[in-house]
């Protein structure tokens, strides 16, 4: 069978099944679609230690990640995200980053922005979101951006959960840099929806922050399964190494085992956690 490589970093390669990018999986009368192939990681990337970096105080960012888009009773559900496996490797790569330690941002992104301040571009284009359901009770206003049941399930206490307010970035207007400047972060692992959208958009400013964004390619979609290839190749050349959610969590096991190498006890507290 063809393959498309992806380098683990600083280990073996690891193949992909070029079949999956058109495969889709009847289950139960639902359609499965297979996620977009990862793209090979970028050759500038290739000198990085992506276990090193990962061990480095890293915070796990969801983006996006609500009933409106994995819902069929969403404001969004005409995407169909629910078929693709955006979610399941969401999860896969949460539970490995809180293993290794990570801090949680579960970030949302509501449609009904009706009371958010509007530049006239926003008034215009956020009107088109929330018009077709004005006739929706709060109840359901407010249940469309919650984050989806996954998910919720993986929260913990500490963990620190808002609503992106601008337009792509959960830079501005948040509490997001103070949180990771206090917490001293300096890698990011991001995952969520839209891909061309918050997710490319916050790895950029992730850039400018000084910060290392991780892009994990199969746990991130674009509106159009179409327009991922695109996406991914675009923020694999210019912005963040975009790697698969199975990559990113051997790496994060990997800097597990880095941390326990430099300090011991570090270790024990991260692994002691539930």
């Amino acid at each position: 069978m063809a393959t498309v490589k992806q380098p683990a970093h600083n280990a073996s390669t690891v193949t992909v099944p070029t079949s999956t990018m058109t495969e889709t999986i009847e289950n139960a009368g639902v359609v499965q679609k297979a996620a977009t192939p990862v793209p090979e990681l970028h050759p500038q990337w290739h000198s990085l230690d992506l276990a090193a970096l990962l061990a480095q105080p890293t915070a796990f960012l969801s983006i996006s990640q609500n009933n409106s888009l994995y819902s069929p009773k969403g404001a969004q559900a005409r995407e169909r995200q629910w078929e693709r496996p955006t979610l399941e490797n969401t999860v896969k790569v949460a539970v490995a980053a809180r293993r290794a330690g990570a801090k949680f941002f579960w970030i949302g992104y509501d449609v009904f922005r009706q009371s958010y301040p509007k530049t006239s571009l926003d008034e215009a284009q956020y009107r088109t979101w929330y018009e077709p359901y004005k006739h929706w009770s709060d109840e359901q206003k407010r249940w469309d951006g919650e984050l989806v049941d996954e998910l919720k399930a993986l929260q913990q206490p500490e963990d620190v959960t808002f609503f992106e307010t601008a337009h792509q970035s959960s830079f501005i207007g948040t509490t997001l840099p103070f949180y990771l400047s206090r917490w001293g972060i300096r890698t990011l692992v991001i995952t969520g929806i839209h891909l061309d959208w918050c997710i490319e958009g916050n790895a950029r400013a992730a850039r400018d922050h000084g910060l290392n964004p991780i892009v994990i390619g199969d746990a991130a979609a674009c509106q159009h399964q179409e327009d991922e290839p695109a996406a991914l190749r675009r923020i694999n050349t210019f912005f963040a190494p975009v790697i698969s959610a199975d990559t990113s969590v051997r790496l994060l096991d990997r800097a597990i085992a880095l941390r326990a190498a430099r300090s011991p006890q570090a270790s024990l507290e991260i692994t002691a956690k539930p």
